[in-house]
């Protein structure tokens, strides 16, 4: 594959934050369109979005990576992404791996609730309180492992999204397999975690502004926060493929000291 090199702590999550909010409002309409569109091809059609995420989010990327570049846009390069479906459907669906399972055991804790609750008397006398107390006893416990088994999911879902944070733009700007992508992304993201964690708390704190500033803050927050990401990106992968017609950034182009010399 071809060698790709990235930045080690190159990531400002302020400048990030700040950058996507100038590129969302210098384009107010196209964006608030474009994150629209992204939230419900992505989060509102069950099932299909899960083959969705990755061409969908490598087109928003590919509208703001040209946005901070100078060059046009338009709507309609959205569907970038859809030029590299399969490469980038693949990469979406590793990347909803822990989504999928948590669904997967929802449903499955659903039914038991449900298969439970059928077990229980219509009556709280004689024997039918007797024979109730073992089946409390179980639902207790299976209730305190899946708390403890939540949180180490919750955990585990981090852990994942951080690490295959670059994936998605990788396949989309790089003519490098699935693996390839996933292998360089692991390797990126671990090498700016804190500068991740940061923008994570950051875009945490922007969704939550978004929620507070009633239903239409958070069509404006979602756009920010992957425009954020978009930045990220670049700070951290400062070489653009020469298939997009990019050239280099200059040193500190992103608001960050990536390519100046660390």
């Amino acid at each position: 594959m071809t060698h790709i090199e990235f930045q080690r702590s190159a990531i400002s999550p302020g400048d990030c934050i700040g950058n996507g909010w100038n590129v969302v409002s210098n384009k107010f309409w196209l964006y608030i369109g474009v994150g629209l569109l992204t939230l419900i091809l992505i989060g509102c059609i069950p099932i299909v979005n899960l083959f969705l995420v990755g061409p969908v989010l490598a087109g928003f990327y590919f509208v703001v990576l040209r946005d901070m570049r100078g060059e046009p846009v338009d709507f309609g390069m959205m569907f970038k992404g859809f030029e590299k479906f399969v490469p980038l459907m693949a990469v979406g669906l590793i990347q909803q791996i822990p989504a999928i399972i948590f669904q997967v055991l929802r449903f499955t804790v659903d039914i038991g609730q449900l298969i439970g609750v059928g077990k229980f008397p219509p009556s709280g006398r004689g024997t039918f309180l007797q024979s109730s107390g073992p089946d409390l006893s179980v639902l207790q416990g299976l209730s305190f492992v899946l708390i403890v088994v939540g949180l180490g999911f919750a955990l585990f879902s981090i852990v994942w999204s951080v690490a295959l944070q670059f994936a998605i733009p990788l396949v989309l700007e790089h003519d490098i397999g699935v693996v390839d992508a996933i292998k360089l992304s692991i390797s990126a993201a671990f090498g700016n975690l804190g500068g991740l964690i940061g923008l994570i708390i950051l875009s945490m704190l922007v969704a939550l502004l978004g929620i507070v500033a009633i239903c239409l803050g958070i069509f404006v927050a979602i756009p920010v926060i992957y425009a954020a990401n978009a930045f990220a990106y670049r700070q951290v992968f400062p070489l653009i493929e020469q298939n997009f017609n990019f050239t280099p950034p200059p040193p500190t182009a992103y608001g960050s000291s990536f390519g100046s010399g660390m």
